[in-house]
């Protein structure tokens, strides 16, 4: 088997800091594969008019920030949460539906139902959840996530 390694493709930049975030990272892509069908079974067997979906993402990052960007069709800003703790990042957000009928209209024909997007990730490094900004346009959630500056090592006074 011959490995052929890209040097445009966006991994082929990335290096992880070490063995542990790519055990870490790996750990939890396997469980989020894992359960994400099992939950969306679940919860479609609770409701049967709304369904569970994890949101496509991309990651891209600079010197200074992520940027996150995550597909959420059909959701108002209102109905978004976002919370960052140190480099995790989850996002929640829900699509309702309008059951809201005219007087003399009858449906005929209903796919569409509400359905909650729930997606949890970490980041390489923490993120300074002060300078945080989000926006929501035409179905799409942009992020922006400053990294948080390392504090410079200090010289400790010996008593």
């Amino acid at each position: 088997m011959n490995l052929t390694r890209r040097t445009g493709s966006p991994l082929a930049r990335y290096r992880p800091s070490s063995i542990e975030d790519q055990l870490g990272r790996m750990v939890e892509s396997m469980f989020e594969d894992f359960i994400a069908p099992v939950a969306q079974a679940a919860a479609a067997a609770r409701a049967p008019r709304q369904s569970l979906a994890s949101p496509r993402v991309n990651v891209a990052e600079d010197d200074n920030t992520f940027r996150v960007e995550a597909e959420l069709p059909g959701v108002k800003k209102e109905d978004v949460k976002v919370s960052v703790d140190g480099q995790r990042v989850t996002i929640e957000a829900e699509a309702k539906q309008d059951d809201q009928q005219r007087e003399g209209e009858s449906v005929v024909y209903s796919e569409r139902v509400a359905r909650k997007f729930v997606r949890s990730f970490l980041l390489p490094t923490d993120v300074d959840d002060a300078g945080a900004d989000a926006r929501l346009e035409d179905g799409l959630l942009t992020l922006t996530l400053p990294k948080r500056q390392a504090s410079a090592a200090r010289q400790l006074t010996i008593q």
